[in-house]
C-alpha cells in the first residue's frame, strides 16, 4: 500500500490526477500486451497505446488504455472513488486502486471486502465513513496500518488484529454499524518471518 507524500495544508488532488508510479505503467502494459496476444487490440493499437501507458503521468491518463479490453473488476488500476455498496449479497475492492481520504460504504444485510495490500491512500489516515445494517466489513491491510473504529455500534462485533507501527497510516471505521461487523486483518507471516522476529526478542 503507498502513501502519496502531501504537504499537511495541500487540498486532496483528485484520484484520476494522482501521479502515476513505474508500477502502475508495466500492469498496464502486461494487460495491453495480453489483448495484443489473443486478437483484441492490432499491432498499431497496441503501439499505440503502449507509447501513450509509457508517457502517462497520471492514474486517469493510464486507465483510458484499458478500459475497453476488460470488465471493471479486473482493470490493472481502478480511479473509481464513488461510494462502496451491498444490499443482500457480496462486493470487494482488490488490487492496485485508490483509496479516497473518506471512502463512503453501505451494507444492508451483505458484505464488503476491502484489500488494502496493494491500495493507494490519498492521506495516511482515511476515513471509511459506513452505513452497516445486518452486514459485514472485512479488511486487509498490510503490516504497520492501524485499524480504529470510531463509529456509533449497536449490537455489534468488532475483531481487529491488525499489526500497527507508530505513525502507521491509519484507516479509521466511522459511521453507524447495526448489527453488523467490522473485522480486520493484516496478511499471515511466512514461517521464516515469525521465526526471526522470534530469534530478535531474544537478544
Amino acid at each position: 500500500m503507498d502513501v502519496p507524500h502531501r504537504p499537511a495544508a495541500e487540498k486532496v488532488t483528485r484520484v484520476r490526477d494522482l501521479r502515476a508510479s513505474d508500477a502502475d505503467r508495466e500492469r498496464v502494459v502486461a494487460v495491453l500486451g495480453e489483448a495484443l496476444a489473443d486478437g483484441r487490440l492490432t499491432m498499431e493499437e497496441h503501439s499505440e497505446r503502449t507509447a501513450r501507458a509509457y508517457a502517462a503521468r497520471t492514474l486517469g491518463e493510464l486507465t483510458g488504455l484499458t478500459g475497453d479490453l476488460s470488465p471493471e473488476e479486473a482493470q490493472p488500476i481502478l480511479v473509481d472513488d464513488r461510494p462502496v455498496s451491498v444490499f443482500f449479497g457480496r462486493t470487494r475492492r482488490e488490487g492496485r486502486w485508490v483509496v479516497p481520504v473518506k471512502l463512503q460504504l453501505l451494507a444492508l444485510f451483505g458484505t464488503v471486502e476491502l484489500d488494502l495490500r496493494e491500495a493507494v491512500l490519498q492521506r495516511r489516515h482515511i476515513v471509511v465513513d459506513s452505513l452497516v445494517l445486518g452486514g459485514r466489513i472485512r479488511l486487509l491491510v498490510p503490516e504497520g496500518v492501524r485499524v480504529h473504529v470510531t463509529g456509533r455500534t449497536i449490537l455489534s462485533t468488532r475483531d481487529l488484529r491488525a499489526r500497527p507501527v507508530q505513525d502507521g497510516p491509519t484507516v479509521e471505521v466511522g459511521g453507524m454499524m447495526i448489527f453488523g461487523s467490522v473485522r480486520a486483518r493484516a496478511p499471515k507471516r511466512s514461517l521464516r518471518t515469525r521465526v526471526r522476529n522470534r530469534l530478535g526478542r531474544g537478544r
